[in-house]
């Protein structure tokens, strides 16, 4: 994947949200991943509703996909890689989709990006452990846990990894190194709290782990309040990266709902767009509607 920096990348929204709002029941460990086993139809049709909405980058269903999520399920390791190489097969497919029906030629589909999903260890615990990092592992303990299957999605057909989500230094300098061996491009993105990662350390420190390595095309923040963005945008341009940038919709999730207000809004896409943000988008809780308004901003 190559970045122009004159330029401004649309990334898609929440693909859980809309999964939800379409009717699936994602209350399981697997979350949003189960899908990959029972409805993968659904999950390349939220692609698509979101490239048409404007994206022009869509996060695979991987996230909280693992191969101890799926062998609690009974699946074999052949049977995990298939369903990991689904999830970017069911992106592909849906970037064809969103060419088609815009009576685009084929080569259109090529003007947009399928980034697959790594999410942290926690995610796989299911029990909000990303949210505060720190899990009483070694980063060579991480690293061997995430390897098998960065190997699967490197080799699957994405046009980037989407290391996200990551909530300590400690997993980020796993990941990062993994990457750097396999030789395969990926963006480092933090969830934050303010000025600092899940665990506390300091932006600074967080984005440091990425320079001087080629493989990690851009770093920023997603998953976190859109009133955090704005500062973290000046400390990950100090890399000399491309910095991106994908919140929540500034409400709060309890533990059981969303409370609060939302206030991701396209006029802040477009001032983080003049800070330095070179691809924005959105997380939790931002749906096509609200692409669709960011892209239309930035145009």
């Amino acid at each position: 994947m190559e970045l122009a920096v004159e330029s401004v990348l649309t990334s898609d929204g929440g693909l859980a949200t809309e999964l939800e709002a379409c009717g699936h029941d994602l209350s399981d460990p697997l979350w949003s991943a189960r899908l990959l086993l029972d409805a993968p139809q659904a999950i390349r049709a939220v692609h698509a509703a979101f490239f048409r909405a404007g994206a022009q980058i869509a996060t695979t269903a991987s996230y909280q996909a693992s191969f101890d999520g799926f062998a609690s399920r009974g699946l074999d390791r052949d049977e995990v890689v298939r369903l990991l190489r689904r999830s970017v097969e069911l992106a592909v497919a849906a970037r064809h989709d969103a060419a088609s029906e815009a009576n685009e030629p084929s080569e259109a589909a090529d003007r947009r990006w399928v980034a697959a999903s790594v999410g942290p260890y926690g995610a796989a615990l299911a029990d909000g452990s990303e949210y505060r990092g720190r899990y009483g592992l070694s980063v060579d303990a991480l690293r061997q846990w995430h390897l098998p299957r960065l190997e699967v999605l490197a080799a699957a057909g994405a046009d980037v990894l989407a290391l996200e989500t990551i909530p300590d230094t400690d997993e980020a300098e796993a990941l990062v190194d993994l990457v750097s061996r396999l030789g395969v491009p990926a963006w480092l993105s933090y969830t934050i709290d303010g000025g600092y990662t899940r665990a506390g350390q300091s932006l600074a420190d967080a984005f440091a782990v990425a320079v001087g390595v080629p493989e990690i095309v851009a770093v920023g923040v997603n998953c976190c309040a859109p009133a955090d963005v704005m500062p973290a945008i000046e400390v990950a341009s100090s890399t000399g990266k491309p910095v991106i940038v994908y919140p929540n919709s500034g409400e709060l999730w309890n533990g059981r709902t969303w409370t609060g207000l939302r206030t991701f809004s396209a006029d802040l896409a477009v001032q983080w767009a003049a800070a330095g943000a070179r691809i924005i988008g959105g997380c939790c809780r931002v749906r096509p509607d609200d692409i669709a308004a960011v892209r239309r901003a930035l145009r």
